[in-house]
């Protein structure tokens, strides 16, 4: 019985990915490109790629603004950023994005959506990427 509740409410709510204590969204590709679609033109809906900046030259969303998770300096350029905004945040795979949205979140970021299996899954799906 209680597997059913909890099976009924992830249905009904959809995926959320448990970060740092709060929750963000998980969506995947098509829901990216969805909430990319729905919120053209919207200047505070960000596009966050977390990679590298070689890997973002080898490709990203189109749109998508750099902020390499791993440098010492990642945190003080979220703090450039307004929290009030909604972020999409990705890397390659959806681990260095979820690490990102735990350090967004401890800072008070709370309007945001994980592409869970990063560029890989958005490139496999045949989503267009700029270079």
């Amino acid at each position: 019985m209680v597997a059913v509740i909890v099976l009924s409410v992830f249905f009904i709510t959809g995926h959320v990915t448990r970060c740092c204590g709060s929750q963000t969204q998980s969506v995947t590709s098509q829901e990216a490109f969805d909430l990319i679609q729905e919120n053209r033109g919207n200047p505070g809906f960000i596009i966050l790629d977390v990679r590298t900046s070689s890997e973002y030259r080898a490709g990203h969303v189109r749109g998508a603004l750099n902020l390499d998770v791993r440098l010492p300096s990642f945190g003080a350029a979220l703090e450039l950023l307004s929290k009030d905004d909604t972020y999409l945040v990705y890397c390659r795979t959806g681990n260095r994005s979820r690490n990102a949205l735990c350090q967004m979140e401890k800072l008070g970021f709370s309007n945001s959506y994980h592409l869970s299996n990063g560029i890989t899954e958005w490139v496999g799906a045949g989503f267009p990427v700029s270079r």
